[in-house]
């Protein structure tokens, strides 16, 4: 079974869409990852997709989400409060 790869990541103010290799689109709400909810546009849009698309990094937020993650519905374990 080969793993989700992402290949391309959008964020807005209300989700986080991140389009896979295999042609599925994932789409979630940003409230799911307070840190990002909670970053600028700047360091939402300041993103590294790594390991042929396994991983997504935003550096500036101390955040790391996989696309396998976001395929299963996994949320933050994190107060939406920070």
């Amino acid at each position: 079974m080969r793993h989700p790869r992402g290949k391309s990541v959008k964020v807005s103010d209300e989700g986080l869409t991140v389009d896979l290799v295999d042609g599925r689109t994932i789409t979630v709400p940003l409230g799911w990852f307070p840190r990002l909810w909670h970053g600028t546009p700047r360091e939402r849009n300041h993103f590294e997709i790594f390991a042929d698309g396994a991983y997504i990094h935003w550096p500036d937020l101390d955040e790391d989400l996989t696309a396998a993650g976001l395929l299963a519905g996994q949320r933050s374990g994190e107060s939406p409060k920070l």
